[in-house]
């Protein structure tokens, strides 16, 4: 799990938005911190979800060291709103049992995903990961 830095400001009628310094564009906005946190994420989320399916670069996720250094926050509030980002595919070798290899495979053919996506979505559910859709593989 990624923590991104997040920083939530006071706009106008005391609403709360939320922007993300490393994800440019991506931000959200609602009436208390609670909420404004919870909205940032699930924006968040989908923003990185885009990245993904664009095959965009995902910057470098700085510190908050680093963007208090780097930036003007003019009275934002810095909070960490995490975040699962995919990694690089590496290729691993797995033994199975033939008929159930022969149910994933169905199953992955159903969906419309491979083999190897399957079984990330089955370790993602599994470990409670969830935010992104399986990557194909």
């Amino acid at each position: 799990m990624t923590y991104v830095v997040a920083l939530i400001q006071e706009e106008e009628d005391s609403i709360l938005g939320i922007s993300f310094p490393d994800f440019p564009g991506c931000a959200s906005a609602a009436n208390n911190m609670d909420d404004v946190i919870a909205r940032g994420a699930k924006a968040l989320v989908a923003h990185v979800k885009s990245m993904v399916e664009n095959n965009q670069t995902f910057p470098l996720i700085r510190t908050v060291d680093d963007i208090r250094r780097k930036g003007n926050l003019n009275g934002a509030i810095i909070a960490a709103v995490p975040v699962e980002l995919p990694g690089k595919s590496v290729p691993v070798q797995i033994t199975m049992d033939e008929r159930l290899l022969a149910e994933l495979d169905r199953a992955a053919s159903l969906s419309g995903t491979t083999r190897s996506g399957k079984i990330a979505e089955a370790v993602r559910a599994s470990l409670s990961l969830g935010g992104l859709p399986p990557r194909r593989a």
